[in-house]
Parts: C-alpha cells; sequence; structure tokens
C-alpha cells in the first residue's frame, strides 16, 4: 500500500506543477478580462490554493504513507482526502460538460486518463482510510 501512496504522491506533485502552466495554456489574460477584478483574483487565487492542497498532499503521501497506513489518525486524515478526491472523481463524470471533450481525441485522451486518475486516488485512499490496506495490494 506505501507503494501506491508514494506513486500518488509523485503525481500529486507534478499535478500540482501543471497548474503553474494553467494561465498561459488556457489563455486566462485574455478570457477573465470580461470578468470584475474580484472574479479574476479568486480564478487565480483558487487555483493557486487548490495547487498548494494537492502538492501538499503529494508531499505528504511521499513522507508519511506508513503513518497513514498504520495509525487511526493517518486512517481519518485518509478519509478526508478520499472525500476530496471522491467528489472530484463525480465533478469529472457530471459536472462537466461532454461538449468539452466529445468528438475531440486529445480533450477525451485526457477526460478518460483524469477519470481513471481520479478513481485510483479515490479508491487508494478509501482503502487506506478503511484500515484495508493489505487489500490494495489484491486490488491493484
Amino acid at each position: 500500500m506505501e507503494m501506491h501512496l508514494h506513486v500518488i504522491g509523485v503525481l500529486l506533485i507534478l499535478l500540482a506543477l501543471v497548474h503553474i502552466f494553467f494561465p498561459s495554456y488556457f489563455e486566462w489574460k485574455k478570457e477573465l478580462q470580461m470578468l470584475s477584478t474580484i472574479n479574476k483574483e479568486m480564478m487565480v487565487v483558487h487555483t493557486l490554493f487548490i495547487a498548494l492542497t494537492v502538492f501538499l498532499m503529494g508531499v505528504l503521501c511521499l513522507t508519511s504513507a506508513q503513518e497513514l497506513t498504520e495509525t487511526v489518525f493517518g486512517q481519518r486524515i485518509a478519509f478526508g482526502i478520499a472525500a476530496f478526491w471522491i467528489v472530484r472523481l463525480l465533478i469529472q463524470l457530471f459536472g462537466y460538460s461532454s461538449i468539452l471533450w466529445k468528438g475531440k481525441r486529445f480533450e477525451t485522451v485526457i477526460h478518460i486518463l483524469f477519470t481513471v486518475l481520479w478513481f485510483y486516488i479515490s479508491t487508494v485512499f478509501v482503502l487506506v482510510a478503511l484500515g484495508r490496506s493489505n487489500e490494495c495490494v489484491i486490488f491493484f
């Protein structure tokens, strides 16, 4: 199980770092022009804090995998992280319009990859939260 948490840790840190490129990739300078100052700043600040949260989750997975799997406190933390990623998975499946990815090869691949990633992360953290770390080795 600790191996899965280490893999997730690396993936989350990489995901957090990808947020650096969001403003240019999504052309925020142009796209956010029509928004009020508060909405523009909220977009940037919330993106920064999501990236920071994801980064810190990754660091936690890399530095404290044993504590997450072997202590009650770690399992409680895993429960909270599982809830975060389950909600993210549900948003991936039901929150985004399929117009954004259907019929577009690259966007469809990204949609599927992130759906699988959110499912993997959610499953690992649910198993850790339930104290079923050994079952994850069999499951994956």
